[in-house]
């Protein structure tokens, strides 16, 4: 027993600094959980802007072309079917400038299997009822070959496209065209390093980019290409899958995969506040009417993705760590 009790403080001790947030005053507070039977894998989140307090959600592969309305009581309160729509993987969801909800359909769990993906997209239903929209495909590859990805951020001025892929080490942000083209190929292309991303979201004034993994999320200021501003503080999740802003730009969401899965919000202070009311947003240098960027810019000071690299290995010990200890107490009785 003091062995195991020494074990279980030795993780704690490692586990403690990864846990930490990065503002006293930020903590994640659960807000409601999705009590949909048919939502067993919530894979991505948006925010509704035209239903204040609605957020757009979906379930990831072995569904069908479903997107869901769900308030912030968990309650189910729309499913939009998407019409011709055969999904493959789905993984991520984002509202654009132009009031339409994108849907990626660009996992790729054997990370290289696919040569294209897809991204879907419909005007955000005025009314909440359940519903059939036809929805614009647009196919995508990347100038550096297939991969698995899982984050879609469609910017909410310029409109312009971006997708993370989703590597532990060596994974990249990845822009689109300025406008997508529903008839030709739409090429990302790679123009900054990121850590393990599983989702990602823009403020709402553009400022700002949020991108999670399983374990961490980062804030990042943006300009065209993303400067890490900070860690944010993430709750334990158990599969932690989606990220969203709020509507009013003052706190993010945090989602996961599971039955009966909870939704937590953390309020943002500091630098991760909305800009003053009234001030303009800053015209991203790869937005529309500019070019796109030509090089790759690292958006933390560098050790960003192996920090969370480490993070997720301490945290799968951990989880080792305590279930040989169980295990070890289980054969003692």
């Amino acid at each position: 027993m003091r062995s195991g009790a020494a074990a279980a403080g030795a993780l704690l001790v490692l586990l403690g600094p990864a846990a930490l947030p990065a503002a006293a005053a930020e903590r994640p507070e659960r807000v409601f959980t999705i009590h949909d039977e048919r939502i067993t894998e919530s894979s991505g989140l948006a925010a509704s802007r035209a239903h204040p307090g609605v957020y757009w959600t979906h379930n990831d592969s072995d569904d069908g072309p479903y997107v869901y309305a769900v308030d912030s009581e968990g309650r189910t309160v729309a499913t939009v079917t998407l019409r011709g729509i055969k999904p493959r993987d789905v993984e991520a969801i984002s509202l654009g400038p132009d009031g339409r909800l994108y849907v990626g359909d660009i996992g790729d769990n054997l990370d290289g299997t696919w040569p294209e993906v897809w991204i879907y997209a419909f005007p955000e239903p005025a009314d909440l009822h359940d519903q059939t929209v036809t929805a614009v495909r647009y196919k995508v590859r990347y100038e550096d070959g297939p991969r698995d990805a899982e984050a879609l951020m469609v910017h909410p001025v310029t409109g312009r496209a971006y997708i993370a892929s989703k590597k532990q080490s060596g994974g990249g942000l990845y822009q689109g065209p300025e406008a997508l083209s529903p008839t030709g190929t739409n090429t990302f292309r790679r123009i900054a390093d990121v850590p393990w991303v599983t989702d990602g979201a823009f403020s709402p004034d553009g400022r700002r980019l949020v991108l999670r993994g399983y374990f961490a999320s980062d804030l990042y200021a943006w300009d065209g290409t993303p400067k890490k501003l900070r860690a944010l503080d993430v709750p334990f999740q158990r599969q932690g899958e989606s990220v969203t802003f709020s509507a009013d730009g003052t706190a993010v969401l945090y989602g996961s995969e599971g039955r009966d899965s909870d939704v937590w919000r953390l309020r943002l202070t500091g630098d991760g506040a909305p800009a003053p009311s009234g001030s303009p947003a800053a015209a991203p240098s790869g937005g529309a009417g500019a070019p796109a960027a030509s090089g790759r810019a690292a958006p933390g000071s560098g050790s960003g993705g192996t920090d969370h690299a480490l993070a997720a290995l301490i945290a799968v010990a951990a989880a080792i760590g305590l279930a040989k200890l169980w295990s070890g107490r289980k054969k003692g009785n």
